[in-house]
């Protein structure tokens, strides 16, 4: 006699049938990822868990896999069909070719090469056909250790792929066989397959994933009080905008535990950082730092700050008094009017991640990593570093 039976019931219930993805179904799959939908919204699509829905992505490292293609001339399963019930029919091969309009030695090779007269199948010479048209392109990086190596060293100094890329190119003008781009670094990264470059660097990545993520994203404002006195953004020189003219820089505060914060400064025409430990976020402490920071630079090279609409920035005409530099404030919810700046900080959350304590990094580490920035090539300079392009500032007011 069993025992509690209304338990195997109850587990029965909750059990659910593996499900196995169509090729439909995957497209789909494949469609909303590429939207930048989460998997957990891709599964609830066929109410499934997320669970069921990584191994389609994960299996390729985040990378649709090319559409299969059919080449106009080769047999279809229809034919391949067709074949084989003229077999059983006892048709000859030359009769076979006239029925599809075929030429009797592709028949004759199509039957040879699939198990003769007597054990032809269309299915399985379908499958035959379909793995043996698998030509994948080796990976560059296969054939080079010499770029691996020197990939994965610059990976491990935290330099991006697309860096990497660029540096290259300015690097080995006249040898295309140093020339490789971001997306082959990335895709040998997250495609393990291709065995070039070990699964370890992907943690040297800014975002450590382990696989291509969708481009997705999302402003978020704060929606603070106001600013006395405030300069808007709106009345900034339109020398300002085009970023040709040195000296203008935009500022933040990025926050850690415990009411941690850094300062950070990125001077708009040769992206060059600056970073300031500051003790909490109180307007008083804030600009006092600023105020410090701006004093290491001569007038020209520091003729305007804009700054995020944030209570620390309450203090701004004590800085614009003892720097005699404007202050000027973004509109609210637009972190996009200071996006030099807030590329700097998504670079920077790879040294200091969100919920993690800033205050236990001292002033000589946040210059060591803004030292890290300023030396690594920027895209947006034609690869040159900040400290490159800043210091040709320095030495033109010279």
């Amino acid at each position: 006699m069993q025992r509690y039976p209304y338990l195997r019931r109850n587990v029965a219930m909750k059990q659910r049938k593996r499900i196995y993805y169509s090729p439909e179904q995957k497209a789909l799959i494949w469609d909303r990822y590429k939207q930048g939908d989460s998997l957990h919204d891709i599964a609830r699509m066929f109410d499934r868990f997320h669970s069921s829905i990584m191994p389609t992505i994960y299996q390729t490292g985040g990378y649709r896999p090319p559409e299969r293609k059919r080449h106009p001339q080769s047999l279809s399963l229809d034919e391949r069909e067709e074949i084989s019930r003229c077999l059983v029919s006892k048709q000859s091969i030359r009769e076979i070719a006239r029925r599809l309009s075929r030429a009797p030695s592709t028949i004759s090779r199509e039957i040879k090469r699939n198990g003769g007269l007597k054990h032809y199948r269309a299915v399985k010479a379908e499958q035959r056909a379909l793995d043996e048209a698998l030509r994948p392109k080796p990976c560059k990086l296969i054939g080079s250790p010499e770029l691996c190596k020197l990939i994965a060293v610059k990976l491990k100094r935290a330099w991006s792929p697309q860096q990497i890329a660029g540096w290259l190119k300015r690097q080995y003008p006249d040898n295309q066989e140093m020339y490789v781009s971001h997306e082959t670094i990335y895709k040998t990264l997250f495609i393990q397959t291709r065995g070039a470059l070990k699964k370890e660097l992907q943690r040297c990545l800014r975002t450590k994933r382990a696989v291509r993520k969708s481009r997705t994203s999302t402003l978020k404002g704060r929606g603070l009080g106001q600013i006395p006195d405030a300069l808007s953004i709106s009345e900034r020189p339109a020398s300002v905008e085009d970023r040709a003219v040195p000296g203008h820089w935009e500022g933040d505060l990025i926050c850690g535990s415990k009411n941690s914060y850094i300062a950070t400064l990125v001077e708009r025409h040769s992206r060059y950082v600056m970073l300031a430990k500051v003790e909490d976020s109180k307007s008083s402490t804030v600009i006092a730092a600023l105020i410090k920071q701006a004093q290491k630079l001569p007038s020209e090279l520091y003729k305007s700050l804009t700054w995020d609409r944030g209570r620390e920035i309450k203090g701004h005409k004590q800085f614009t008094l003892a720097t005699d530099i404007k202050v000027y404030l973004c509109d609210p919810h637009s972190p996009w009017q200071r996006g030099s700046n807030e590329n700097t900080n998504r670079l920077l959350r790879q040294y200091f991640p969100k919920s993690t304590d800033l205050s236990v990094h001292s002033q000589q580490k946040l210059s060591s990593v803004a030292r890290q920035l300023n030396e690594r090539p920027r895209k947006t300079l034609d690869y040159e570093t900040p400290a490159q392009r800043f210091n040709q500032c320095v030495a033109s007011i010279d």
